[in-house]
């Protein structure tokens, strides 16, 4: 039967099957109010911690020890800021950020800024499908090409989740999460780091970050690859989903609550990136193997440096749930910024098929003519693309954020948008340099 593909007539809210579906609590303890707002934040930060971070976090941890702590506190700084500034932009508007473009821009800057929305989500889909996929060749032996193929049938996942309800997506990215946790919390005991020297790089930059040409480059590819531009458009759609009084007072409330549960869920993924270079620091720096990169190279060392037996297979279980957690906040992305920018609704399997397809066919191609080495670089490409297209989603955002006829009472501070505007550059600055970078072939 063919798929019905309708266009939208009027504007409606952003993933309607899903809006104001969620309830929340009207208790005076807080904690219950809060709980009600805990799951969008955390949907959102799988993006901090998919499998296009790992690669700059290991060769970060295994080249320079714990140095490169700091950029990922700086890179998650960024993010709540920005996540913050997207999650008030759906609450004070009750509009998703595509949906803000559309109306605002007019239909041709709208087709242009979707089509760079959807090749940022099928880059970050192509991360998923590589680490996926490299998760299954090493915990389950099979070859990357059928790893891949496979990758496609967690289609039928999301679909059964978003039919049972929108907290049962949220309970299961929550788990996922969880799992990564658990994983790299064995593993930072099991190698040993040592936390003094962490913890003093973490709050603490070094000059050297910019004075080494080589530590700059790895140092700007984590910040280039930590905000997500679909991010932004996904958590000013999905924090609609909560049934909050729509007046002033619910809005502030509402703002409030999910601030907290983004916070904290960033904090996390805070948690989990730094985990990933000190593991690598601690097992790679410190036993001489400095040029360990891949997370194949990554997977087959640890064992043997650590001297324990299940820890590749922890490192390789993290990456699964990494790789799972990632394609199901891709799904819902793809979703808002078709409704959203052109105003086209398709079936959710078709959808997800579009969005998995454009993930798989060039993962195949590379797999079958180069193997393990071209998944490798087709990874980092990835992350280069999704640098190219942040400040199509940043700049509109911070607009719109300031706009005090569009946000009213709720409009960002002078001190803020001055913050969020000098973010805005910075990342677009080093975005930049490191493109310049990728292209002369550092």
């Amino acid at each position: 039967m063919a798929t019905e593909i309708t266009p939208i007539a009027v504007p409606e809210p952003s993933l309607p099957e899903v809006y104001s579906t969620v309830s929340v609590s009207r208790s005076p303890f807080y904690w219950r109010r809060l709980l009600g707002f805990l799951g969008p934040g955390f949907l959102i930060s799988v993006g901090y911690m998919d499998p296009g971070n790992w690669a700059t976090d290991i060769a970060g941890g295994a080249r320079f020890g714990y140095t490169l702590l700091f950029v990922i506190m700086l890179s998650n700084l960024m993010a709540i800021l920005l996540q913050s500034l997207s999650l008030k932009l759906g609450v004070a508007t009750g509009r998703d950020l595509a949906q803000l473009c559309r109306e605002r821009y007019g239909a041709k800057v709208s087709v242009f800024l979707w089509i760079m929305a959807e090749i940022a989500i099928a880059a970050c889909d192509l991360a998923e499908v590589i680490g996926s996929a490299i998760a299954l060749e090493l915990l389950f032996h099979i070859p990357l090409f059928y790893g891949v193929l496979i990758t496609g049938l967690d289609v039928m996942l999301i679909l059964v989740l978003q039919r049972w309800g929108f907290r049962y997506v949220e309970a299961l990215v929550i788990t996922l999460i969880g799992t990564i946790l658990a994983m790299f919390g064995v593993q930072m005991v099991l190698s040993r780091p040592d936390y003094w020297p962490a913890l003093r790089s973490l709050v603490l930059p070094s000059p050297t970050i910019l004075s080494n040409p080589d530590m700059l480059y790895i140092a700007i590819g984590i910040l280039g690859a930590t905000v997500m531009p679909h991010n932004l458009y996904l958590h000013s759609s999905i924090v609609q989903s909560r049934r909050y009084p729509r007046t002033p007072e619910g809005k502030r409330e509402a703002i409030h609550l999910a601030n907290v549960d983004s916070a904290l869920a960033l904090t996390l993924a805070l948690f989990v990136n730094a985990a990933i270079l000190i593991v690598a620091a601690a097992v790679f720096h410190r036993s001489g193997h400095f040029e360990v990169a891949a997370i194949q190279d990554a997977y087959k060392l640890l064992s043997p440096l650590v001297g324990a037996a299940g820890a590749s297979t922890l490192f390789a279980v993290a990456l699964l749930a990494s790789g799972q957690n990632s394609s199901i906040t891709g799904t819902l992305a793809g979703q808002i910024v078709m409704e959203g920018f052109v105003h086209i609704r398709v079936a959710q399997w078709l959808r997800r098929l579009i969005t998995r397809g454009l993930a798989i066919i060039p993962t195949i191609l590379v797999v079958a003519v180069t193997g393990e080495q071209g998944t490798e670089k087709l990874l980092i490409l990835s992350q280069v693309i999704l640098s190219i297209q942040l400040s199509f989603a940043v700049v509109p955002l911070v607009l719109f954020t300031g706009n005090s006829e569009l946000m009213g009472p709720f409009v960002n501070k002078r001190w803020l948008q001055r913050l969020a505007w000098t973010t805005a550059i910075v990342i677009a600055l080093l975005n930049a340099w490191l493109l310049i970078q990728t292209f002369l072939g550092r």
